[in-house]
């Protein structure tokens, strides 16, 4: 089949079978006659197999991994429940963080009275203020609860 109705039966877009073949994700499809590339079932499976894993959170270094631990009939189930273990610990930081995010937004609101004057509270934090960024690295020592404590003081 081609790429396109290998990208209608996978989930995944034709760029993006592309570039995984491009990476070396997924080995370079057969091609027909004509230099058009050829889908078997086996890579519609591996397709969807990748499509399932980013959905889930993987990376692409970890669904290597994952597809080299799926082809491998001598594999550890120990080792792909490893990776599934990191996964979930990365995906509750992130939570956390995001949670952390929403609580200091939350915050900053009922610090504003969204009026019509322009003076605000939410404009001035953020102008002022510097926040732990995505993954855990920090700019100044901007907590959630150091800013609850300045708003309210």
């Amino acid at each position: 089949m081609n790429i396109g109705d290998a990208s209608a039966l996978s989930g995944v877009s034709a760029k993006m079978i592309r570039y995984y073949e491009q990476i070396g994700l997924i080995p370079q499809a057969a091609r027909t006659a004509s230099g058009y590339r050829n889908y078997a079932d086996a890579d519609i499976h591996m397709l969807r197999f990748i499509a399932r894993s980013r959905d889930l959170g993987f990376p692409l270094s970890e669904i290597t991994d994952l597809l080299d631990l799926w082809r491998n009939t001598d594999r550890r189930s120990a080792d792909v429940k490893a990776l599934a273990q990191a996964r979930v610990q990365n995906l509750r930081h992130k939570i956390s963080h995001l949670q952390d995010m929403a609580d200091t937004l939350e915050t900053l609101m009922r610090s504003c009275a969204g009026n019509e004057r322009p003076d605000c509270p939410i404009l001035h934090n953020l102008e002022t203020e510097a926040f732990p960024a995505p993954g855990g690295r920090s700019h100044h020592a901007g907590t959630h609860a150091n800013i609850n404590e300045r708003i309210t003081s």
